[in-house]
């Protein structure tokens, strides 16, 4: 597993058109975008919301909503779909709380994306429901503390997954071994150094999610 090629996808690039159209241009797998739903709009952002007019990038970065441009998902769609040829280039990391965004996702990808094939990410699972009968959607399960892997392993056991991502350091050779058996990506989180790099081949996973672009760069040229 040390040997086999990485899966390599940029972690929250496709939040801003100039970083989803570098990820693009280095050849990365999957560009990574995430959705939030605000006063029932789709918004692309990483940014967590403070009440209407405000945003912050954990605790030393606050920006007026209004001072800040947020791509529409329509143009991310667009801007992938212009070079992806078909394959599948964009995951999309649904957030919480509320479950209403999946509905709104799904919705928008069959009215204007209908064959292009998407992955869809989030740590709410009861999202994913939304994009059954959906063929172009691959579903990916994601956990980011030890109850919530628990409860992966578990339904792991009972029927197979598209695809899984996981806090990498929650993991072992020999659970990651277990994922890899119950799904066919099993991709870590966050990978933004040379020793996360390491850790992840360690580890056995088939792909790496990295704000890195140089580390993406360097798996993609690799191969």
């Amino acid at each position: 597993m040390a040997d086999r090629p990485l899966l390599a996808v940029a972690h929250r690039a496709g939040n801003n058109v100039a970083d989803l159209r570098a990820a693009l241009d280095a050849g990365v797998d999957l560009v990574e975008a995430d959705i939030h739903l605000f006063r029932g709009v789709l918004e692309v952002r990483h940014r967590k919301a403070i009440g209407r007019h405000l945003f912050w990038e954990k605790w030393w970065e606050v920006n007026w909503r209004r001072d800040v441009i947020l791509p529409e998902l329509d143009d991310v769609l667009s801007c992938v779909r212009a070079v992806a040829n078909g394959e599948p280039r964009l995951m999309l990391d649904l957030k919480g709380p509320t479950l209403a965004i999946a509905p709104q996702v799904a919705a928008l990808l069959r009215q204007v994306a209908p064959d292009m094939p998407v992955s869809v990410c989030t740590k709410q699972w009861r999202m994913l429901d939304a994009f059954n009968g959906d063929p172009h959607v691959r579903k990916v399960f994601s956990a980011n503390n030890a109850l919530q892997l628990r409860r992966l392993r578990a339904m792991l056991r009972r029927r197979r997954a598209a695809g899984v991502s996981v806090r990498r350091q929650l993991l072992s050779p020999a659970i990651a071994e277990e994922l890899r058996r119950g799904a066919d990506v099993v991709m870590v989180w966050p990978v933004d150094t040379e020793s996360a790099l390491d850790h992840a081949r360690w580890l056995g996973v088939t792909g790496v999610i990295s704000k890195n672009l140089a580390i993406l760069r360097q798996l993609v040229t690799a191969r």
